[in-house]
């Protein structure tokens, strides 16, 4: 769409605040972390459903949400990743 279409019919674009960039640059060890756990939960807690549900709920074990914990230090991923590798032998109990 040009900028000379302003006649009566014309679709007007709004700006996408949904999709807006933060002022500040996600670290790349924090997105790799992040990237990381991701994967490994869903490939290990059978898909998205599963893996999302775990990662965002608030777990008091772990000190907060297990991606933000996951995310914030190479020591939190190694407690989350431990928490998702126990799936394996069978979902935690809550």
């Amino acid at each position: 769409m040009t900028s000379e279409v302003q006649g009566q019919g014309a679709i007007k674009r709004r700006p996408n605040r949904f999709f807006r960039r933060s002022s500040t640059p996600f670290a790349r060890d924090d997105a790799r972390r992040q990237g990381d756990i991701s994967q490994l939960a869903y490939l290990v807690m059978g898909g998205r459903d599963p893996a999302v549900a775990f990662l965002n709920t608030e777990n008091v074990e772990l000190g907060g949400r297990p991606l933000a914990v996951a995310t914030a230090s190479a020591e939190g991923y190694e407690q989350v990743a431990a928490d998702i590798r126990a799936w394996e032998s069978g979902p935690l109990p809550k």
